[in-house]
């Protein structure tokens, strides 16, 4: 279904009851992901809360891209997702979030708690608080951004998947490969590179310290073969006042999709 929020339609795919008032689970995907990022899990967590949704990001999968750079700001997508849930009379979800999308997810659990029931955050990172590393990182994504303007989408999608970061993903079944390879080369260059400048790691602002303050239940999850977002889930853990962290053993970045059963096992108990 289409939702038309402060003039941008954003696409939704729903599963179960999606009745006002009602419980229901909302899940963002991460970046060059869309809707289909959840297709293994919509059904599963329709039955176990009632509604699932899940929506396409501003720039991503059938939402509207526009070419105002303001709509891509951590804000402003925060600002869409509350107006979403108010148009869908929805007062409060339980929010899943994966990479970009966790990123998203907090922004949105901070800026209105009382909307979000449970947090889910896979992958996810609350920032860089080193300044110098948080510029090479915007430099990194600035340049990654050019490439998709200089050279188009197949080429970008070529270096995005030679990062080390999805080498798991070559374990993954060559139908699954190539259907998250269509995915990626179904997106719109400007959409991508907008988003990268407005919602990349390297500019958004550190939310270590004000997670401190954030007391919802939080389930943090990663994947044993990510170091990296393995060490960032353990100190989440120590940081949020109510949080669970799972590692997920043989999954790497994207652990909805190494090990779909695994994962959803792990959020319906938590949900």
């Amino acid at each position: 279904m289409r939702v038309r929020v402060d003039g941008l339609r954003l696409h939704v795919e729903a599963a179960g009851s999606l009745e006002a008032g009602r419980p229901a689970v909302l899940l963002l995907h991460g970046f060059t992901g869309s809707t289909r990022t959840w297709w293994l899990h919509l059904g599963r967590l329709a039955q176990a809360r009632g509604a699932a949704l899940a929506v396409d990001l501003v720039g991503h999968g059938q939402t509207e891209a526009p070419r105002t750079p303001s709509r891509y700001t951590f804000s402003s997508v925060v600002a869409d997702l509350l107006g979403l849930l108010d148009a869908l009379e929805l007062p409060i979800v339980d929010l899943v979030g994966y990479s970009m999308g966790g990123r998203i997810a907090m922004h949105v659990a901070l800026a209105a708690p009382s909307r979000v029931r449970a947090l889910v955050l896979e992958s996810a990172s609350p920032g860089i608080e080193d300044a110098n590393e948080r510029a090479r990182r915007r430099a990194h994504d600035e340049a990654l951004a050019d490439l998709l303007e200089r050279e188009g989408i197949e080429a970008f999608v070529r270096v995005s998947e030679a990062q080390p970061l999805f080498a798991s993903q070559a374990r993954l079944d060559p139908a699954m490969r190539e259907a998250i390879r269509r995915e990626r080369l179904a997106q719109r260059l400007h959409g991508l590179a907008l988003a990268l400048r407005g919602m990349g790691a390297g500019v958004q602002a550190p939310l270590w310290q004000v997670l401190r303050g954030l007391t919802l239940p939080v389930l943090v999850m990663a994947g044993s073969d990510d170091p990296r977002y393995c060490e960032i889930a353990r100190r989440l853990g120590a940081t949020l006042p109510d949080a669970r962290v799972v590692i997920v053993d043989d999954a790497g970045h994207a652990v909805h999709l190494e090990r779909p059963e695994a994962f959803g096992s792990a959020v319906v108990a938590f949900l």
